[in-house]
C-alpha cells in the first residue's frame, strides 16, 4: 500500500465505518479516461491500489476493449467510506482496493453487484468472499522483515503472536495507522477472537516502535534501529530488484504454517450496483483476474502476487504454494471492531 502515515486520520476513516459518516475528497484523478466524471466516456473507476500498477491494468484493458478508464484514487477507507455515502448516486463503476477490509465495507452496505460467474472461475475460491460480490486479484504476504546482523535464524519467532513476549520489548516495530497493518489485525481477530487479538495488541504496544508505513519499518530494521517490523512482502523484494539500499541488511522470515503472520490480503475488485455501465464494469473485473490481465501484474515491479487459476507470478517472489497462508474468508475481516481494539491498545 501506499504509506499511510496519517494514523489519525486513519483512524477517523475506519471509525467511520460505524456511523457511515464521510471521507471527504482529496483524492486525485488519473488513468485512460478522457472525461472527469467518466460517465459519458467510459468507466468511474475508485482506486486504492498503487496507481502506477492500475495504469498498466487499465490501459490493458482499454486496449483491448476500447472502453476508456478514469481513475479516482486514494486510500481504502477513505474511498469506502465515500462510496457509502454516495450511495445510489455514486458516479463510480468499480471500486478496486488494496486490503480486503474496505471491500468487506462496501459490501456490508449492499453497494455491490454480484461478480459473474465466469470471473470468479478464474480464481481459486479462497480468493473471493463466500457471497461473491467482489473478487481478488491480488495479494501480499505478511513477513516479519529482520536485522541479519542482530537475528540469526533460531532466534525468529515461530508465531507473529510471539511478539506480544516481553523479550521482544523495544526490538521490533511497525505501521499501526496504515491499512496495511490493520488488515493483518483483521486476520490476526478472525482466526484468534476478539479476547487473544486485544491480548497480542496490548503486548505489541509495549513492545514496539512505531512508524510512518513500512518502508520506514524497513528502513529502520536496516539501520538496525530495531531487530524486526511487521511488513508486506513486496517492499523487500521491490527494494532489492532496485539498488537495495534500503534492504541490504534485512531478510524476511515467512511464518507459515497457516499461521496468523502469513495472512495472505488481498486486493479486491468489485461492481457497484449503481454503475449504469454495469456490462462494461464487469468486464473491467473479469479483465483484472484474466490471463491477459494477470500477465501485466506479474511482469511489473509491483512485485504482489498474481493469484488466478494457472497464473505465473513473478519468478522472484517465493512460490505462493509454499507460504502455507491461513484459510481466513476475506468477507468476515471486521475493519469496524480492528479499529475499536486498536483504538482500546492505544495504537491509534
Amino acid at each position: 500500500m501506499r504509506v499511510l502515515g496519517r494514523a489519525t486520520a486513519v483512524a477517523a476513516a475506519l471509525a467511520a465505518c460505524l456511523t457511515v459518516a464521510a471521507c471527504g475528497g482529496g483524492s486525485s484523478q488519473a488513468g485512460s479516461g478522457s472525461t472527469a466524471g467518466g460517465q459519458e466516456d467510459g468507466l468511474t473507476l475508485y482506486n486504492a491500489q498503487h496507481e502506477s500498477l492500475m495504469k498498466l491494468m487499465t490501459d490493458g484493458f482499454t486496449k483491448q476493449t476500447g472502453v476508456k478508464v478514469t481513475m479516482r484514487s486514494g486510500d481504502d477507507f477513505e474511498l469506502a467510506n465515500q462510496l457509502v455515502q454516495e450511495g445510489e448516486a455514486s458516479p463510480a463503476d468499480v471500486f478496486v482496493t488494496e486490503n480486503s477490509p474496505a471491500m468487506a465495507l462496501v459490501d456490508s452496505k449492499n453497494l455491490f453487484a454480484k461478480v459473474e460467474t465466469t470471473t470468479l472461475g478464474q480464481v481459486p475460491t479462497q480468493f473471493a468472499p463466500t457471497g461473491g460480490d467482489w473478487v481478488g486479484f491480488a495479494a501480499r504476504s505478511t513477513v516479519f522483515a529482520y536485522n541479519s546482523k542482530q537475528l540469526q535464524k533460531a532466534d525468529l519467532p515461530a508465531s507473529l503472536l510471539d511478539l506480544a513476549d516481553p523479550k521482544w520489548k523495544g526490538k521490533i516495530g511497525f505501521s499501526p495507522g496504515g491499512a496495511d497493518f490493520q488488515a493483518i489485525v483483521s486476520a490476526v481477530l478472525s482466526m484468534k477472537g476478539e479476547a487473544a487479538t486485544a491480548q497480542w495488541l496490548k503486548g505489541l504496544k509495549a513492545n514496539a516502535k512505531f512508524y510512518q508505513g513500512n518502508i520506514a519499518t524497513m528502513k529502520a530494521v536496516n539501520a538496525g534501529q530495531i531487530a524486526g517490523g511487521i511488513i508486506y512482502h513486496y517492499y523487500w523484494y521491490r527494494d532489492r530488484a532496485e539498488s537495495g539500499a534500503n534492504s541490504k541488511d534485512v531478510e524476511l522470515h515467512f511464518f507459515g504454517n497457516q499461521d496468523p503472520g502469513a495472512f495472505l490480503s488481498l486486493s479486491g475488485a468489485g461492481v457497484l450496483r449503481s454503475s449504469k455501465k454495469a456490462e462494461q464494469a464487469q468486464q473491467l473485473v473479469e479483465y483484472l483476474t484474466s490471463p491477459a490481465g494477470q500477465k501485466i501484474l506479474a511482469d511489473s515491479d509491483a512485485m504482489e502476487y498474481s493469484i488466478a487459476k494457472d497464473s505465473a507470478p513473478n519468478p522472484a517472489l517465493k512460490p505462493i504454494a509454499e507460504l502455507e497462508a491461513p484459510q481466513v474468508d476475506p468477507a468476515k475481516l471486521n475493519g469496524a471492531k480492528v479499529v475499536e481494539l486498536m483504538q482500546e491498545a492505544s495504537l491509534l
